[in-house]
């Protein structure tokens, strides 16, 4: 929880969907998809996802409230310029919005909560694309 002006609490939707092991375990799922999917496979250059699955996690996890980790230990996220050596392509963003799809699926998210999730990936989703081919 952060606090406001008046020292009291401010409950992030981090702390309100149960914190760093619901959104660990929703980029796990998704990874999961990713590591046998044909179409984003290929964009993960390392054989190992770990790495990528711990990074996209602390991101996650700082965005909705959480710990500031992932700025501390890779600065600024760039995600335009993160992702710039990949093309990422319509068909790309559908592959990737079907494995998060599934992986929320299998969270215990209220309604609303999936709805506000959901909805940040998709438009994050959209903003990554930077090819049409």
């Amino acid at each position: 929880m952060t606090t406001r002006g008046d020292d009291a609490p401010e409950r992030t939707f981090y702390d309100e969907i149960g914190g760093y092991d619901v959104l660990a375990g929703i980029v796990a799922r998704f990874y999961e998809g990713v590591a046998t999917d044909p179409v984003l496979r290929p964009m993960y250059p390392e054989e190992d996802l770990a790495p990528a699955q711990e990074r996209f996690t602390l991101f996650l996890v700082q965005y909705w409230g959480g710990p500031k980790t992932y700025s501390e230990t890779r600065g600024h996220p760039r995600l335009r310029m993160r992702h710039a050596p990949f093309r990422v392509t319509p068909e790309a963003r559908d592959a990737w919005l079907r494995n998060f799809r599934s992986a929320m699926d299998g969270a215990d998210l209220t309604e609303a909560q999936d709805e506000r999730l959901w909805n940040y990936v998709t438009y994050a989703a959209d903003f990554m694309v930077n090819t049409l081919e």
